[in-house]
């Protein structure tokens, strides 16, 4: 096999044929729990490179709105000239238990990119679950420190909340009280949000809450779904499903929020809080966005433009899914290779659903070292699609 693409090239004269070397792209999102998306790629990328010697392997580490979303665009930004910090504080968890979590800052573009996961995920409360008074005050602590350090635009990742809350508590963090219709100030979490009546903003943090958002969302889910759907992931089930779907659906009607617009059910119905409180202090929509996940990293790190230029594509998750090709990482690498007729092959740690077609699929074998079956998996998939 030779690793290369001849390519035809003319000169005012005369005709030259160069070789240009194969492109192989990977491109995986995390392994979660036991592989970062950069880990990852390094790990499949070295398999490739066992298998084609001779072709570029490009390594570009994925997300789709979930954990590492933020540290994926942070190092997009970076790479494109920005200059990026990482920051540490202190902050709550979803609990409420001291804890500390990090966030990017672009202080080139007065960016700070933000994983809900970072202070409310779901890991670091898995030993004592609460899906009724699980909050994100810890989230809204991070957005406070990004503006106090200059920050106009928060890009939040929403994937791995642990929360059900519709984003209240990030309103609290930044000022904001919720009140029942006696006026007595509700408990924490989503489950007490049946009794909401109105939003006290008087001590609001005006300078925090006057930020652009854009949201990153890895999950379509209405705000209903977002009880229905998710919150039996953390800790929910019987009637505190339907108390959950209740709760978020009484907190659309105080904020008029449309419960069947696609994405507001992310991270616990996030997008209805930070949604109403733009258009509460903007009057309009011009500074708040939900975009898909998967296809807007894809944009961010240049995989939309690089993919169609490429021989070879290898993307991969920790579980391959019917959640997988519904606005995914993978699910997004997996339309653009299509679009533009590139092989594409997926490695995973599990493959419950069938890959589409022609698509080659390696599941990991789970004997030794995950960076040594990663590796692994990178030389089966070179070798079947080279």
């Amino acid at each position: 096999m030779t690793v290369s693409k001849a390519v035809n090239v003319s000169f005012a004269k005369s005709t030259a044929d160069i070789l240009i070397p194969m492109l192989v792209i990977v491109a995986p999102d995390s392994f979660k729990g036991t592989a970062s998306a950069q880990t990852a790629a390094a790990a499949i990328a070295s398999g490739v490179r066992e298998v084609l010697p001779d072709a570029t392997v490009l390594s570009a580490p994925m997300a789709d709105g979930g954990e590492e979303t933020a540290d994926v665009l942070a190092s997009a930004a970076a790479l494109r000239g920005a200059k990026v910090e990482r920051i540490t504080l202190p902050t709550t968890d979803a609990i409420g238990r001291l804890t500390e979590a990090s966030y990017a800052f672009d202080t080139t573009n007065h960016t700070a990119y933000i994983d809900v996961a970072a202070a409310s995920g779901l890991p670091a409360v898995a030993d004592s679950l609460d899906p009724l008074h699980a909050d994100t005050y810890g989230t809204g602590v991070l957005i406070a420190d990004a503006e106090a350090r200059g920050a106009t635009h928060i890009v939040l990742g929403l994937g791995g909340s642990a929360t059900v809350d519709g984003g209240v508590g990030i309103l609290s963090a930044l000022g904001a009280a919720v009140h029942d219709e006696r006026g007595y100030a509700l408990p924490k979490g989503g489950a007490p949000l049946v009794q909401l009546d109105t939003i006290d903003t008087a001590q609001l943090n005006i300078k925090a809450a006057l930020l652009d958002y854009t949201l990153v969302a890895d999950t379509r889910a209405t705000v209903v779904q977002a009880a229905t759907m998710y919150a039996p992931q953390k800790g929910a089930e019987g009637e505190q499903i339907a108390l959950l779907a209740g709760a978020l659906l009484q907190l659309a009607k105080v904020t008029e929020q449309d419960p069947e617009q696609p994405y507001f059910g992310a991270a616990g119905g996030i997008p209805i809080a930070l949604r109403w409180l733009s258009m509460s202090l903007w009057g309009d929509e011009s500074h708040f966005r939900i975009v898909p996940g998967g296809k807007f990293v894809a944009e961010q790190i240049g995989l939309s433009q690089k993919i169609p230029d490429a021989d070879l594509v290898i993307t991969g998750e920790g579980a391959f899914d019917e959640q997988s090709l519904t606005g995914k990482a993978v699910g997004t690498i997996a339309e653009l290779c299509a679009e533009a007729n590139v092989p594409l092959g997926i490695v995973a740690g599990r493959i419950d659903e069938p890959a589409p077609e022609g698509t080659h699929a390696a599941e990991l074998s789970g004997e030794g070292p995950l960076p040594e079956q990663l590796r692994e998996a990178g030389k089966k998939l070179a070798e079947a699609l080279k």
